[in-house]
């Protein structure tokens, strides 16, 4: 039941969306066709007058039998065929007889006839010449070869009246189907959609893909998508999922816990940028001096999302022409220190991987508590490859529904090839309404207390 409710819960919008068009398209081909209305006949089959009741009994038995035949006849090309003649009509036989039903009533001698037309009293007309013409053909069929009186004689018991309404196209009952079928498919749609999805959903898969534990999840937020940094003084959700995240980074290892680390992604747009900065301010915030190197060099961000320059930088520093007193930038209060990428070399991955970055990280491991990197993604380049070998270990941002399985088992086995040590997932840019978010959460709404003591919703 889980493998179908989960699928619905994502994509709910699915089904809606199919009840919506089914309904629609059922009602718009119910108005869009003609108009059709049925008259209706009753026949009566009966024997001759019978002077014994061996002979009524024998009567009764032939009339049974005979409804079945006759109905058969009512709906022929013979019985079309002589309606057309006494009414002059137009019509083909082979499209009369398709409007003409004739149905024998189980266990009577009656046999229900009914006629659709596009006009009620041609439909009228049909049904009382229907009835007239299968009397006299009863007549033709049933007479004996010597002559007499035929021994079964039909008469019509019930008149056709003009129908006061049309038959068909049935509205209502076509649009509940048509709603009935959209939201059926709709929801099939939703459950393939589901198992065709070979993203990465579920922090479970996301650990076992990687090798590593999922430390942290990071829900979308629309201010910081734009904004790229969190309100940091508020308690907002945003903020509480970093400040979570700085919690169980200290204490992945007790004994020996990591403080150079490098933040990457199996692929760009994944948000690894956004956790570096703000994973930087909320460890500042509790106390710490960090450093952050901006070591993607193609595509550097750091720099403009925290409003910095990106002039000189890292490059300069690994060519020997600037020192890092020269190129670090602080950032609000002056725990928070950055190096910018610096001017874009034509070889970022030998540079990333030389003595001279190795001695500078080993320099700022120093000087700081954290050293945080922000580095290229994995598979696009090979840049990270050599920068996480000298790393105490690597953070993978990956971006809830976008990043694809086989794209995070690559990444995690390009960095197991080199020797470098995943220290964990961060499961990034999750809906709210996912179920990885209340899984993760925290089940209670975070709220600002006014000075009067009250709670208000921020």
């Amino acid at each position: 039941m889980s493998d179908i409710v989960k699928p619905l819960r994502a994509a709910w919008w699915l089904p809606l969306l199919g009840l919506l068009v089914g309904g629609a398209c059922a009602l718009a081909i119910s108005l869009l066709q003609t108009p059709l209305y049925t008259a209706s006949t009753q026949l009566f089959v009966s024997p001759r007058e019978s002077v014994s009741t061996s002979d009524a009994f024998q009567g009764s038995q032939l009339s049974q039998q005979r409804v079945t035949s006759y109905a058969r006849l009512l709906s022929g090309d013979e019985m079309a065929r002589r309606v057309i003649e006494r009414l002059d009509l137009d019509d083909s036989t082979s499209d009369l007889r398709g409007r003409i039903t004739a149905t024998a009533v189980a266990d009577t001698v009656l046999i229900d006839v009914s006629v659709r037309d596009e006009s009620p009293r041609q439909a009228q007309g049909l049904a009382e010449t229907v009835g007239s013409e299968f009397i006299a053909f009863v007549a033709e069929l049933e007479s004996p070869e010597g002559g007499g009186a035929p021994p079964v004689t039909v008469t019509v018991a019930d008149q056709p009246e003009v129908p006061d309404s049309p038959s068909s196209p049935q509205v209502s009952r076509n649009t509940a189907l048509g709603l009935l079928l959209g939201l059926l498919v709709g929801a099939g749609l939703a459950v393939l959609r589901t198992s065709l999805d070979r993203s990465v959903t579920d922090p479970n898969a996301a650990s076992t893909l990687a090798g590593a534990p999922v430390i942290g999840t990071i829900l979308r937020d629309g201010l910081l998508e734009k904004r790229h940094l969190v309100v940091r003084s508020g308690p907002g959700r945003a903020a509480e999922d970093y400040r979570q995240l700085r919690t169980n980074l200290q204490f992945l290892s007790v004994d020996n816990p990591p403080r150079v680390i490098m933040v990457s992604s199996a692929v760009p747009s994944e948000g690894k940028t956004t956790v570096v900065v703000n994973l930087g301010l909320a460890l500042v915030d509790a106390g710490h001096r960090v450093t952050i190197i901006e070591a993607d060099l193609r595509k550097p961000k750091v720099t403009r999302y925290l409003g910095m320059v990106g002039g000189a930088g890292l490059t300069n520093i690994l060519a020997g022409t600037a020192e890092v007193e020269d190129v670090v930038q602080h950032y609000g209060s002056g725990e928070l220190k950055v190096i910018a990428a610096g001017p874009t070399p034509p070889n970022p991955g030998e540079l990333l991987s030389s003595s001279h970055m190795t001695g500078l990280v080993e320099r700022l491991r120093s000087d700081s508590d954290f050293v945080l990197v922000d580095a290229p993604p994995l598979l696009p380049v090979a840049d990270s490859s050599g920068l996480a070998v000298i790393m105490d270990g690597v953070l993978l941002s990956v971006r809830y529904g976008s990043t694809r399985q086989d794209q995070l088992r690559q990444a995690a086995s390009t960095l197991e090839r080199v020797g470098a040590k995943t220290l964990g997932v961060i499961l990034n840019i999750v809906p709210p309404k996912a179920e990885v978010a209340s899984a993760y959460g925290y089940g209670y709404t975070y709220e600002a207390v006014t000075p009067d003591g009250k709670h208000k919703s921020p």
